[in-house]
């Protein structure tokens, strides 16, 4: 009973697995161009799961929080600046270890905004500075259309390779940045429907990561590149996730400490400055690396980063929110 009561609770880790192992399989059966056209399908579920952030932007809480300057330059200086210098100081020593195409996972891993959804829930549990976190999620997302294309020509241009960015950016705003602007516009008429339904809707995202990790890992099983992967290229690579993690987390809150930033401010910038977009992550390698067969190994960074983020952070919002509710209570005793 208690297994099957974890196996409910974190149901996503669960079928993220199971969708790497089918396509391990019937890998014809999800590959680009295959018998479900996994590539067409997820195109329209990304663009339908960023319509709905759009919808649920509060365009209030992303004014009340714009004045904080401090708080967003130290987030999107961690995001955009912080991350991609690890790539600059060990990029060389992974690409010496271990597979290019994994090597240049890291660097995808290193370059990628924010997320929105789960940064937000996090800094609520924590008692954090809501608007801030609402802002900078929304920022991070903003500037990763144009940045991660920008940093991923220049890290790959180093080792010979090329992307298109104009084409890149102008593909991923389609994707993620167009529809996100029309379901902000359309709020007013569908914010009390989405949110009658939310139990549902909510979920729209994950569905359509399961298929787009489907879709990638099937592509690369045909294609034979997992044959140069082997299984201490996966721990070495879970290895790395947890300490880079490790790492910036405990900077960051000590850099809130010494800046002085207080209790709200410290917990919107550690959630929306350490995290790194599945969500967006995902279709945006779609986007940048094309039909790619080493795609998968290219998202295998992400996909380890993510649960490990999720999992941390829920313990850290946890002692977040304690040492809030200590905060309160001993101020309510003061005389």
């Amino acid at each position: 009973m208690n297994m099957i009561k974890a196996i409910k609770k974190e149901w996503f880790l669960v079928a993220m697995v199971v969708a790497m192992a089918l396509a391990t399989v019937i890998p014809n059966v999800g590959r680009s161009g295959g018998l479900l056209h996994l590539d067409q399908v997820t195109g329209i579920g990304i663009a339908i799961v960023f319509f709905l952030h759009g919808i649920g932007l509060s365009p209030q809480a992303l004014k009340d929080g714009v004045n904080n300057w401090q708080l967003h330059l130290f987030i999107q200086c961690t995001t955009f600046v912080v991350y991609p210098l690890l790539w600059v100081i060990f990029g060389h020593g992974m690409q010496s270890i271990m597979p290019a195409a994994l090597a240049f996972g890291f660097c995808f891993l290193f370059v990628l905004p924010s997320t929105i959804s789960s940064s937000v829930a996090m800094t609520a549990i924590g008692k954090g500075n809501m608007p801030g976190a609402i802002f900078n999620a929304s920022l991070s997302s903003i500037l990763g259309v144009f940045i991660t294309p920008f940093l991923i020509q220049y890290f790959m241009g180093l080792a010979g390779g090329a992307i298109n960015i104009m084409d890149s950016i102008t593909s991923i705003s389609k994707l993620l940045l167009l529809p996100m602007v029309l379901g902000q516009l359309l709020r007013p008429l569908l914010f009390s429907f989405i949110e009658k339904h939310k139990n549902i809707v909510g979920k729209q995202d994950k569905y359509v990561i399961l298929l787009i990790v489907f879709n990638v890992f099937s592509d690369s099983i045909a294609e034979g590149i997992w044959h140069s992967f082997s299984v201490d290229d996966l721990l070495l690579s879970v290895v790395i996730c947890l300490v880079v993690l490790l790492f910036i987390v405990n900077f960051m809150r000590w850099s809130a400490n010494k800046i002085g930033f207080n209790h709200a401010d410290e917990v919107a910038a550690v959630f929306c400055g350490s995290k790194k977009t599945l969500a967006a992550g995902i279709p945006m390698a779609k986007v940048i690396f094309g039909a790619d067969p080493r795609l998968g190994m290219i998202l295998l960074p992400i996909m380890i980063y993510h649960p490990l983020q999720i999992f941390y952070c829920a313990i850290l919002a946890s002692r977040y929110q304690k040492h809030a509710l200590a905060l309160e209570q001993q101020t309510r005793t003061e005389p």
